[in-house]
């Protein structure tokens, strides 16, 4: 589904991913897991459209996308939430949901993926009319997830969605996250929660210094005991 080849890229005079190469299959959770500035969110700015590679290629469903632009990457079903929730505090939650159809793929199915988002986040629906700004961390990562939701994605991109958020709502988003590729959305997970995100994973890359250093399974290096010493301290 998402074929990223052999990429560099560069901050300046600063090589930030060295040959970053991996694939995303159809149906399927793919992590990727590392400490901080490891090149994680790189990775996702690069395929989104945000960074560009200076060798390499990305292609998704066999188009290639590394020269295209984000809004024409977001029509083609690529969708990324961004670290940090990036919601519009100063608009409501129905806005900030709206604000995820603008693509004209999605827009002709809002009702449905309204009310889609509304079943994985019933208490999106209770603060529909609230603004942004006011709701709890947890809910604002539910409303981030749920604007993409709202782009129509063939293949969502999550950056750290349990940031910051007490352990108990961790555990409910990495069970929505679960249930969104139940439902036919393939996921791309970047996370410092290595834990959770090997847990739930089909594949996982580990990258460390803008270079994937491991790749496999995501029970497989869950059990490795390099990843227990080094992310785990077990």
């Amino acid at each position: 589904m998402l074929n990223v080849n052999s990429i560099d890229v560069y901050h300046g005079d600063i090589q930030a991913l060295k040959k970053v190469s991996f694939r995303a299959e159809a149906n399927q959770i793919i992590s990727m897991v590392g400490s901080n500035g490891a090149g994680k969110t790189t990775t996702l700015l690069t395929i989104s459209g945000f960074h560009r590679s200076t060798s390499g290629s990305i292609t998704f469903e066999e188009v290639r996308i590394d020269r295209l632009g984000p809004h024409e990457i977001v029509e083609l079903g690529l969708v990324q939430v961004p670290e940090g929730r990036m919601i519009f505090y100063d608009m409501t939650a129905m806005e900030n949901l709206e604000m995820g159809c603008y693509s004209s793929r999605a827009r002709k199915n809002f009702q449905e993926s309204l009310a889609e988002v509304m079943d994985l986040f019933p208490i999106l629906n209770d603060r529909k009319n609230q603004m942004a700004g006011t709701l709890s961390g947890g809910e604002q990562q539910m409303l981030a997830i749920g604007r993409g939701l709202m782009a129509r994605p063939k293949l969502l991109m999550l950056d750290e969605p349990s940031q910051g958020l007490a352990p108990i709502i961790v555990d409910n988003i990495f069970t929505v996250i679960k249930a969104i590729k139940e439902r036919g959305t393939s996921i791309m997970l970047v996370e410092q929660n290595i834990f959770h995100a090997l847990s739930i994973s089909n594949m996982a890359y580990v990258i460390e210094n803008g270079e994937i250093i491991m790749e496999g399974k995501g029970e497989e290096l869950l059990g490795d005991e390099r990843i227990k010493e080094a992310y785990l301290g077990l």
